[in-house]
C-alpha cells in the first residue's frame, strides 16, 4: 500500500514513495526557482515545473516500482494560466509572494472589498487580463495544485481541493462553493475555474505516469504539514520554520468566528474535506523565519552556513542582553505591519559573533511564541505542546530558545519537511492504508522533545518589536 507522494514548493519540487509505517524512500528532489525580475514581483515557470514534476515522479517509481495511489502538497495561492486546448501556459506563473496586484487590492478595498496581494484572487484577475482581456478564450486558471493535477492526467482533470481553493479569496465564506457574484466582480470566468474536490479520495488517474496510479490526496503544503504532524484533532498546533514561518492548528467542524483576519492577526483555513466532513483551522504568520539566518550567512558573513548557526550561538550562554526583531519583511501575526524593519538592540562595544546569532535565532523563536499566543486567543484552546519541522527545527539552539520563550515543550517532527507525510496520509486514508484519523493521530512519534530550560524576557521583546514598528509609515499605513 505504498503511497507517491509529489511536493512542490516554493523554491523545488520533490517526489518520494511512502510507506504504510509513514517511512520515506526513494526521494528525488529538483530545484525550480521562481524568478524577480524586479523588486515585489515574483514569477515562475509553469512548464518547467511541470517536467520537474514528471522527472521527479518518473524516478521515485523506476526505482520503487508500482504505487496504489498518489498524494499531492503543493504551494498555496501561486497562481497559472494555460491554454485548456493545448495544455501550455499563456504566462509566466505568479508566486504567491507576488505584489504587483497591490494597486488592485486597494482599489476592490476602497468598495468595500478585502483582498490581500498574497491571495489569488487578483492574481487570476491579472493573469487573464494579460492573455485574454477580453474574456472569449477557453482557458484554465488555477492554482499550482490545479496545474499539477492537470499534468499529471494529461488535461482530463481541472480540479484543485478546498484547502487550495479556501485561501484564493474567491470562495463563499462557509467553505462550499466558488462565489459567483465575486467572480463576476473580478471578471473570472466560472468556466475557467477548476472543479472542486475532496482532498482525500479518488480523484483522476494520473495516466502520465507508469501504471496511471490514482491520485487520492490534494492539500496546500501548510494543511499537509499539520497532517503530517498528527494535529488532525482540537488541541496540537505545529509551526513550520521555512522561509516564513506558519503555525496552523485544528479547530473543528465549526468556522472561526472571523470572515478573514482577526483581532489577533490570524486566518481562518480549511484543513480538509472528505467526504461531508469539512475541517476547520487557524493559521498565524511570520513574514521571514529562515530567512533571517541567511541574512547572516549571505550579506553578512559572519556564519559559513546555516548550520553554523547553532554552532557559533553555542559560544555563548545567553545575548547578554542584545535583541534581534527579525523583521526583514515586516511583521505578521499578531501585529501586521509591513512598515517594521528588522533591528538590533542592546549591542555593546562587546556584542560579538556569538552574541548576535544567538539573539537572531531567540529573535525567530519570540515570533513562534506570538504565533502561538495569537493561535490560543483565537481559538479558546491551550496549546500543551508545539510540534515543528522545516529547515529550523533541525537546528538545537533555536530549538531551545523556541521551548524557553513559549514555555512549553517542542516536539520535533521525525522528518524535515512534513508536507510529504501529510499528502501521503491523505491518500492513504482513500485506499486504507490508515483506517482512520486515530490511526493519523497515533503514528505521531516525535525525533526528540525540547523541554523549556529558562524563560526569555518577554516584556524586553515587546518593547522591542515597538521600537521597530513602523519604520516606514507609508507602508505601515498598508492594510489588507
Amino acid at each position: 500500500m505504498s503511497i507517491l507522494v509529489i511536493d512542490v514548493g516554493t523554491s523545488g519540487v520533490r517526489a518520494a514513495v511512502v510507506h504504510p509505517d509513514a517511512s520515506i524512500s526513494h526521494e528525488h528532489h529538483v530545484e525550480v526557482l521562481p524568478d524577480s525580475p524586479m523588486a515585489g514581483l515574483v514569477e515562475f515557470d509553469a512548464a518547467r515545473m511541470a517536467e520537474a514534476v514528471l522527472d521527479v515522479a518518473r524516478r521515485s517509481l523506476s526505482e520503487h516500482g508500482p504505487v496504489e495511489a498518489v498524494g499531492v502538497a503543493t504551494q498555496r495561492a501561486s497562481s497559472v494560466v494555460w491554454d485548456r486546448a493545448t495544455g501550455q501556459p499563456l504566462a509566466p506563473g505568479l508566486g504567491w509572494q507576488d505584489l504587483r496586484t497591490v494597486g488592485d487590492c486597494l482599489v476592490l478595498q476602497a468598495d468595500g472589498l478585502r483582498f490581500a496581494p498574497n491571495q489569488s484572487a487578483t492574481k487570476f484577475t491579472h493573469l487573464l487580463g494579460l492573455v485574454d482581456p477580453e474574456r472569449s478564450k477557453d482557458l484554465c486558471i488555477g492554482t499550482v495544485d490545479s496545474w499539477i493535477v492537470w499534468t499529471l492526467t494529461e488535461g482530463a482533470a481541472h480540479v484543485t481541493d478546498v484547502s487550495n481553493a479556501a485561501v484564493t479569496g474567491l470562495m463563499h465564506s462557509d467553505g462550499s462553493a466558488w462565489d459567483l457574484a465575486l467572480l463576476d466582480r473580478l471578471s473570472i470566468p466560472h468556466s475557467a475555474l477548476p472543479t472542486l474536490v475532496d482532498s482525500s479520495g479518488p480523484i483522476a488517474p494520473a495516466t502520465a505516469l507508469p501504471g496511471a496510479p490514482m491520485i487520492c490526496g490534494l492539500a496546500g503544503d501548510q494543511q499537509a504539514s499539520l497532517i503530517g504532524q498528527s494535529c488532525v484533532a482540537p488541541g496540537p498546533a505545529k509551526i513550520t520554520f521555512g522561509t516564513g514561518g506558519m503555525l496552523d492548528m485544528v479547530v473543528g467542524s465549526d468556522r472561526p468566528s472571523f470572515a478573514g483576519r482577526s483581532g489577533n492577526g490570524s486566518f481562518p483555513i480549511v484543513v480538509w474535506r472528505r467526504g461531508e466532513e469539512l475541517i476547520w483551522g487557524i493559521e498565524a504568520i511570520m513574514l521571514s523565519a529562515g530567512t533571517n539566518v541567511e541574512w547572516l550567512r549571505d550579506d553578512l558573513g559572519i556564519i559559513g552556513s546555516v548550520a553554523d548557526s547553532h554552532t557559533v550561538a553555542s559560544q555563548c550562554d545567553d545575548t547578554e542582553g542584545v535583541v534581534y526583531v527579525p523583521a526583514l519583511l515586516g511583521l505578521g501575526t499578531p501585529r501586521w505591519d509591513f512598515g517594521a524593519r528588522g533591528a538590533l538592540f542592546g549591542l555593546t562595544r562587546g556584542s560579538g559573533r556569538p552574541q548576535i546569532v544567538r539573539a537572531v535565532l531567540e529573535g525567530v523563536a519570540h515570533r513562534g511564541a506570538d504565533l502561538v499566543e495569537a493561535a490560543e486567543a483565537d481559538s479558546g484552546t491551550s496549546i500543551a505542546a508545539l510540534r515543528i519541522d522545516g529547515g529550523m527545527s533541525a537546528n538545537p539552539t533555536f530549538v531551545q530558545a523556541l521551548a524557553d520563550a513559549s514555555g512549553r515543550p517542542v516536539e520535533v517532527s521525525p522528518v524535515l519537511e512534513a508536507t510529504t507525510l501529510g499528502a501521503a496520509y491523505l491518500a492513504g486514508l482513500a485506499i486504507g492504508t490508515w483506517s482512520d484519523w486515530g490511526d493519523i493521530a497515533a503514528s505521531w512519534n516525535p525525533r526528540t522533545v525540547v523541554e523549556p530550560g529558562r524563560s526569555l524576557d518577554r516584556a524586553q521583546w515587546a518593547r522591542a518589536v515597538d521600537r521597530a514598528a513602523q519604520w516606514y509609515p507609508d507602508l505601515s499605513a498598508l492594510d489588507f
